[in-house]
């Protein structure tokens, strides 16, 4: 009798599952949707024609009597939500891309419901026939003022329908509080502009601020003067402080209207000072035309997969799509296949091991499985778009993620497989390994980071290093303020470079232990609240080919850039170091342990892939930008397509900088190091020595007192060398002398 009732359970299971997948067949078949479309477009168009009393019949009567008296005048709106919804869908099938928004629906409805509600507590709360007059509330408007006239009373029922039609008109017109805001500043400045309005009034039209980049110090944007205007008011102090009027560097423009001649873009102002200089606008940097896969071959693919993966006995189902400007992923949810009485879920490696057959079902060059997809419970199927839409630096830097980074080393790095910007901070990673063969595209993803940062810094707040043994990549910021002397190309210059950047985060290190200092941020905030010394500005060394250096000096590059990656993130020293051969003979074990932060762009092969993320995938990628993404703090890259940036763009943010600063220039600080006594002192140093210093300086700021002794226990060295080492923290100022034989030294940083 059990086996019996079981059997019975299945077939009916399986009879249920049947009948749900042919109703989940039949309303996706393109014929069923037009022909509802046509039927819906009907129906709103005799509707529509009987409420204005120009056609009539007995179901068409009845049918708006109906309507009437359930919504009153508010049968008008919906008729012309059912016409809405037949072109809806008629334009979803005439490939015409519909971009949703829950916003501005749901205030619609607020509005419509509120307004029903209200209508019937004005026109009569008690008149009995209200519901049969075509301009009543119906019966939906009766029961919302009903239901909470009963709770409330009617006075509260008329102020919450109130709040509600103001909260839909909020949410159609899409406005925020910052808005909101906005426009009561605008009110209150309003006045102030009034006086000076007479004299040109075809130059008072509203103008449209110039997008800028967010930065730390930038002065707020006010609204451009006319010529007129700006001959009679007096001239400006000569240094105004940070948050004084801006410059008219950064001056907003006039909005793009149909004009005879395009307006000119006003010229920077020529200053000596760099704190009184003002970032550049994102105007100075091109657009992109958006490009990706229309909804008609996004349908004609999705059916592809479904049918590729159900030939081998996979029922699957497209749940999302994610419009990339590289790629499109599917999300693929895995279904049940019938295993005798029960059914049985199908595994994830079982799609993930058919992305050959799949690439070749949709003519795909090449094709990335993520199985399954992080956060989400899908597998997504990467296929390439057959256009690829390129992303702009200012398409990013303009997006509302990297606004909201407010960091002074904001990067910029693309867009990933959704179209959403990807923005990182530098100081976070705190170093940066881009590695990728030959063309794919890691030249123009340190050039873009570069303009990037030298558009939203001032050269006394960064400052760049620029190492380019290829010679013809980095030849081009040369002249820009933010750089240390020019690009070196020199291999012989290039290791003795790496050595200055080593002494001089050394040097910064004697001055956070004169002040206790614990970073380069808390000693801005001390040198600036006692006027003691300048602030010391955030340094990034760019260095465009690690395999030419570590083929001349492997040793010694390796030690100095581990050394660097170990400890500069205090002092503000960052390093961003690229590659096209990511073996390990380069990309060394001690090297990819200091890099938490990677970016591979297209490999050969899945090795090259395991060196750089330690996982596979890279070697699927299509090259031309096209990069995984691999963050300090996540554990699973991200596909993101680079920002291009031409020549014309650096062009034009460099000969902004000239204009600002013509007589600005930064001689190369490690230039004395390349001979003479101090370049044979560093070439001279004992690597063993430095490697130990290093460790007693972290032994000693995690301590209070420290003494030889307790180096001998921990570094595992005689006493000499643990006596020389408290010799030079007492040098560099980090302990203080020794009071008495035997007794632990004071660490100078800790007790102030």
């Amino acid at each position: 009798m059990t086996k019996k009732k079981e059997t019975n359970d299945s077939l009916f299971s399986e009879r249920g599952l049947m009948i749900i997948a042919f109703f989940k067949t039949l309303a996706g078949s393109p014929l069923v949707q037009q022909t509802l479309a046509l039927i819906l477009g009907l129906v709103a168009l005799l509707t529509f024609t009987t409420l204005i009393d120009v056609t009539s019949g007995a179901w068409l009567d009845a049918w708006v009597r109906a309507l009437q008296r359930a919504f009153g005048w508010g049968a008008f709106p919906v008729t012309a939500a059912i016409g809405a919804a037949a072109a809806l869908i008629m334009l979803h099938h005439l490939d015409r891309p519909i971009d949703w928004r829950w916003r501005p629906v749901v205030g619609i409805e607020l509005i419509f419901f509120s307004m029903l509600a209200l209508t019937h507590l004005i026109a009569g709360r008690n008149d009995p026939n209200l519901l049969d007059s075509k301009w009543g509330g119906g019966a939906v408007g009766w029961a919302i003022a009903y239901t909470l006239g009963m709770a409330v009373g009617p006075l509260a029922t008329g102020v919450i329908c109130a709040v509600a039609l103001l909260l839909g008109v909020y949410l159609v017109f899409d406005v925020t509080l910052d808005d909101v805001g906005r426009w009561l500043g605008a009110l209150r400045r309003r006045p102030e502009a009034r006086p000076a309005a007479h004299t040109r009034p075809a130059q008072t039209a509203p103008r449209r601020p110039a997008p800028t980049a967010p930065q730390r110090a930038a002065s707020p944007p006010s609204h451009a003067k006319p010529q007129s205007q700006a001959k009679q008011s007096p001239p400006p102090q000569p240094t105004p402080p940070p948050a004084a009027k801006p410059t008219p560097a950064q001056l907003p423009l006039l909005p793009q209207q149909p004009q005879p001649q395009p307006v000119p873009q006003p010229a920077p102002i020529a200053v000596e000072n760099p704190a009184d200089v003002q970032t550049p606008s994102l105007d100075l940097l091109a657009k992109t035309k958006p490009a990706g896969l229309s909804d008609k071959e996004i349908r004609e693919k999705s059916r592809i997969i479904v049918e590729t993966l159900a030939q081998f006995a996979l029922p699957v189902q497209v749940v999302e799509v994610r419009r990339g400007p590289t790629v499109t992923q599917f999300g693929v949810a895995p279904g049940y296949t019938d295993h005798g009485s029960r059914a049985k879920k199908v595994r994830v490696s079982q799609i993930a091991s058919l992305s050959d057959d799949l690439a070749l079902a949709l003519a795909a060059p090449s094709l990335r499985i993520e199985a399954p997809v992080p956060g989400r419970s899908v597998v997504g199927i990467e296929v390439p778009n057959e256009e690829i839409s390129l992303v702009s630096l200012r398409s990013v830097m303009e997006s509302e993620e990297f606004e909201r980074a407010k960091a002074p080393l904001a990067l910029a790095l693309g867009q990933d497989i959704a179209g959403e910007p990807v923005v990182a901070d530098l100081s976070l990673m705190p170093h940066l390994l881009i590695a990728g063969t030959t063309g794919s595209g890691k030249s123009v993803c340190i050039k873009a980071i570069a303009t990037c940062l030298a558009m939203t810094n001032r050269p006394d707040e960064l400052q760049m290093v620029m190492i380019d043994p290829k010679m013809v990549e980095m030849v081009r910021f040369k002249g820009l303020p933010h750089l240390l002397g020019a690009p070196e190309y020199e291999l012989e210059r290039v290791t003795r470079v790496l050595r200055w950047v080593a002494h001089e985060m050394d040097q910064r290190y004697k001055q956070f232990a004169t002040i206790g200092a614990r970073n380069i941020d808390d000693y801005n905030q001390r040198t600036e609240a006692h006027k003691n010394d300048a602030p010391l500005p955030r340094i990034v060394v760019f260095i465009d080919e690690l395999a030419d250096l570590m083929m001349l000096a492997p040793d010694q590059t390796e030690r100095t850039i581990c050394r660097i990656a170990q400890m500069a993130r205090a002092t503000g020293i960052h390093l961003i170091v690229a590659t096209q051969r990511p073996s390990v003979d380069v990309v060394t074990g001690l090297i990819k342990a200091n890099f938490p932060a990677r970016i591979s762009f297209a490999t050969a092969s899945q090795t090259d892939s395991r060196v750089i993320l330690d996982m596979p995938g890279a070697e699927s990628l299509l090259g031309k930008g096209d990069m995984l993404y691999l963050a300090s703090d996540a554990g699973h890259p991200v596909r993101v397509q680079g920002c291009l940036v031409n020549e014309s763009e650096i062009d034009r943010v460099i000969g902004f900088w000239k204009k600002q600063m013509p007589r600005w220039t930064t001689e190369a600080p490690w230039e004395p190091m390349m001979g003479g006594a101090m370049a044979a002192e560093i070439d001279n140093e004992d690597p063993e020595e430095s490697g130990l210093l290093e460790q007693a300086i972290e032994l000693v700021q995690k301590r209070k007192t420290i003494s030889a002794s307790y180096l001998q226990r921990q570094l595992r060295i005689g006493y000499p060398r643990a006596a020389r080492l408290m010799e030079q923290l007492e040098e560099m100022g980090m302990v203080g002398p020794q009071r008495a034989a035997g007794r632990p030294r004071r660490v100078i940083g800790e007790d102030q």
